[in-house]
């Protein structure tokens, strides 16, 4: 089966059939955080998509370059263009370096990324390593006057770059609505228009991180560092840029109107967005006290928790939505989350274990191989609808149904033509693993303990000591397993 791989694209407001600029090479960029606190569910959904997309791209053998950078310099408050720097408030408050927060925080983000199985992007830039780039551009863009400079800082000419190219196409935004309503100019305003916004920023007062730059000593704009790294690492145009719904605008609006007006090329051809989290039907806010971090949800230790709920159960839960779809957190769809990823992990361990004896002469059941075949060819289609990986979850089920007639003896695996088993086995287990980035999630040394956990079960069954055999029972479905009596021999699996 061919595949031919459809995105939504923000920009265009459809679908469109994926055709990288140069392949088999994609360049993809999508914003990462800004470390000055911890990472937070939306962030991780945004990145766990991204993900996905970047292991399905590499599944269809593309050769993919994910950029992912890290935002160390630090917006300002509420993002706007004055203001108090996120990072230097932290570091001031705590009495510590600025540096010290983005390594504490970068930390903690890897290694929520590690436990999510989230790969490491091929380039994680900072902003601070690309101040020279950085300031670099805003000299292209005063050169080209489409910015200016005023007493130190120098800002973005909104209103020049809409009369040559049109600004607001990809957030739908319409500049006259945009000026109408926001604040109006004051004499201490320095701004030509109330939309632009600033490149770089003269530090005043106690400002802690600042930089050396031809226009005053300060630090860059919170747009341009992700314009500039893009560039550096994908080209004045590449394939995938991506984030979060709320970067839309003005963010990625703002990146838009830097890269073309500095090269003269749209700097983007798709561009991906990932819609936002509820919790219990309701969005997700401090104010609310319904913002949970991942490390709350892993140990249950929120007030809205009723226990704690595993990576791979979060993981899960949030391949069940689409990516452009309101997803909603709670107790009643991480239990099913995690019950249905058990059983999914289940399937997985038959699938390893088939074997295929091209000896034996059986006759071929033309039903199953088509129904098979089919079922496959359903998980594609999804993963290939601007990755509906809920669709493909649904088809890895139907396909687990198959694997359960082959262990139950109601279908031999030789009625199946080699081609047809071959590729049932590969796609049960690439797609969960390889794309989904599932993981079987077990202590150390687990199946050894359960071998002999098993033994211990056996013997005591073979003698009738129900009192033990129950025992066993009882103690393995604490831990979340059960045991399955089977016609020639005893196996565990995960309770559902």
């Amino acid at each position: 089966m061919q595949q031919k791989l459809r995105l939504y694209n923000t920009l265009s407001r459809q679908k469109e059939e994926f055709t990288p600029l140069n392949p088999p090479f994609v360049g993809m960029y999508v914003c990462g955080p800004t470390v000055y606190s911890n990472v937070h569910l939306g962030n991780v959904r945004t990145f766990t998509s991204f993900d996905v997309l970047f292991r399905y791209l590499k599944h269809l053998d593309y050769k993919v370059r994910y950029v992912r950078n890290i935002t160390d310099v630090g917006h300002l408050v509420d993002d706007a263009d004055d203001g108090e720097d996120k990072i230097g408030k932290k570091a001031r408050l705590e009495n510590l370096e600025p540096m010290e927060i983005v390594q504490r925080y970068t930390n903690d983000f890897h290694f929520v990324m590690h436990q999510l199985n989230n790969l490491p992007p091929s380039i994680e830039p900072t902003a601070t390593g690309h101040l020279m780039e950085q300031i670099h551009m805003i000299k292209i863009l005063i050169e080209k006057d489409m910015a200016y400079e005023v007493n130190g800082s120098v800002y973005f000419n909104v209103r020049k770059y809409h009369e040559k190219y049109g600004y607001g196409k990809l957030s739908g935004r319409n500049i006259d609505d945009l000026i109408a309503g926001s604040r109006s100019l004051d004499g201490q305003d320095e701004k030509k228009d109330s939309l632009d916004f600033a490149l770089w920023k003269k530090a005043t007062g106690g400002h802690i991180m600042r930089w050396d730059a031809p226009w005053s000593e300060g630090f860059p704009g919170w747009h341009l560092e992700c314009s500039v790294m893009s560039h550096k690492y994908l080209g004045k145009t590449f394939d995938i840029h991506g984030g979060g719904m709320d970067l839309q605008f003005p963010h990625h609006e703002c990146e838009i109107a830097q890269g073309k007006a500095t090269h003269d090329e749209n700097p983007v051809r798709y561009w991906l967005h990932t819609n936002m989290l509820t919790v219990n039907g309701q969005k997700m806010s401090k104010s609310l006290g319904n913002s949970i971090l991942p490390n709350q949800l892993f140990s249950g230790q929120h007030e809205l928790l009723d226990k704690p709920y595993s990576p791979m159960s979060l993981r899960f839960a949030m391949l069940q939505a689409h990516y452009r779809s309101t997803m909603d957190i709670s107790n009643d769809a991480l239990t099913a989350a995690s019950k249905a990823y058990k059983k999914l992990m289940n399937g997985l361990r038959i699938a390893r274990e088939l074997t295929y004896d091209e000896s034996l002469t059986v006759d071929k059941n033309e039903k199953a191989i088509k129904q098979i075949n089919s079922i496959a060819d359903s998980i594609y289609r999804g993963l290939n609808d601007d990755l509906n990986t809920a669709v493909a979850i649904a088809g890895l089920f139907n396909m687990q149904k198959k694997l359960n007639t082959i262990q139950l003896g109601q279908l031999q695996t030789e009625a199946l033509d080699k081609a047809t088993f071959d590729r049932m086995k590969k796609v049960f287990i690439e797609i969960p693993r390889d794309v989904l980035g599932l993981l079987e999630e077990k202590p150390d040394n687990f199946e050894y303990a359960l071998d002999l956990i098993l033994e211990d079960y056996k013997a005591a069954k073979s003698i009738k000591d129900y009192n033990k055999v129950d025992h066993i029972r009882a103690k393995l479905k604490q831990m979340g397993l059960s045991v399955k009596d089977m016609k020639h021999k005893i196996e565990w699996a995960y309770e559902e």
